[in-house]
């Protein structure tokens, strides 16, 4: 697994403050790793260390190999960052502000106009090029964000809050660039939201921020584990006499916490993960499932958990 991001034990203090508290993550090749926490969490700062635009006071980060406070030119190169709200010369066309990008960029006018009508087209917006972006919808200069950090065919991108104040449509729209950009172009991706379903959505794992630490990282399902116990899915069963002796005939199976007669039906609950095993041993206990459903984690549950116990 080749890692993009990696972070060890880092700090950053303002005096006798701690903004951020001795911190460790890693960002693989084409992950999309989530970032959460109220505001205060560390969020930003920790940004800001990754993009070498502050130094952390202990601790070790590199960017594909590279120290962003010892090399940020370098850095900057194979990184892009896009905030909440992105600013663009309005009275320029989509075209002429990614041009401009390029040129900043050290792109070769040729190479950049391919380039750009290439990208644009990636991200939908090919048929209003030639619009000025002083006219577009605020998912439509979000997508335009996109393309600017894609400009400069970068390993990792950065997005704050990139959704916030766009209608559903535009909403689904970048979120499915996002995801195409980490699925299909290998682009390492670490998100920053408070829009914890979105988050759920197309994030491969989290970290969870709270004063200044790390206090839960890993997939949904890991810390979902680990915040909430193991997860209980329902099972509906037909038998041939549905009474209590029926019940006595489901005893002694691992992982069945709960079973009952309701509507000439038994309702089975069970751990999730024994799912595949009880399946078996009902039927071969002549029950037939009529129904099987899982719970999903969800992540404003967990987010929730976490903050109740701090």
């Amino acid at each position: 697994m080749e890692l993009v991001v990696e972070a060890r034990d880092i700090e950053k203090k303002y005096g006798d403050f701690k903004a951020v508290d001795g911190i460790s993550f890693h960002v693989a090749q084409g992950e999309i790793f989530g970032l959460l926490g109220p505001n205060g969490a560390g969020k930003t700062t920790t940004i800001l260390m990754l993009l070498g635009m502050t130094e952390p006071t202990t601790g070790e980060i590199k960017v594909c190999g590279y120290d962003p406070n010892k090399e940020p030119l370098k850095v900057k190169r194979i990184a892009g960052y896009l905030p909440e709200n992105v600013g663009f010369y309005e009275d320029m066309t989509a075209r002429e502000n990614l041009l401009y990008l390029a040129r900043l960029n050290g792109i070769p006018d040729d190479v950049a106009l391919k380039k750009i009508d290439d990208i644009l087209e990636t991200v939908g917006l090919s048929d209003v090029r030639d619009k000025l972006t002083g006219t577009y919808s605020k998912g439509m200069r979000q997508r335009l964000g996109l393309a600017s950090v894609l400009i400069k065919d970068p390993k990792l991108v950065i997005l704050d809050e990139p959704t916030t104040g766009i209608d559903p449509e535009g909403t689904e729209q970048v979120l499915s660039l996002i995801y195409k950009m980490s699925k299909e172009m290998g682009v390492s991706i670490l998100l920053s939201s408070h829009l914890l379903y979105q988050v759920q959505q197309i994030c491969d794992r989290v970290g969870i921020m709270f004063k200044g630490k790390m206090v839960a990282m890993g997939s949904i399902e890991e810390i979902g584990r680990q915040a909430l116990g193991e997860r209980e899915g329902i099972m509906k069963l037909s038998y041939e006499y549905i009474n209590e002796e029926a019940l006595n005939n489901l005893d002694g199976i691992e992982g069945i916490v709960e079973k009952r007669i309701d509507n000439h039906s038994i309702i089975l609950k069970f751990n999730e993960d024994k799912k595949l095993d009880i399946v078996r041993e009902v039927v071969m206990r002549g029950f037939l499932p009529i129904e099987v459903k899982g719970r999903e984690y969800s992540l404003e549950e967990i987010y929730i958990r976490y903050f109740r116990e701090e």
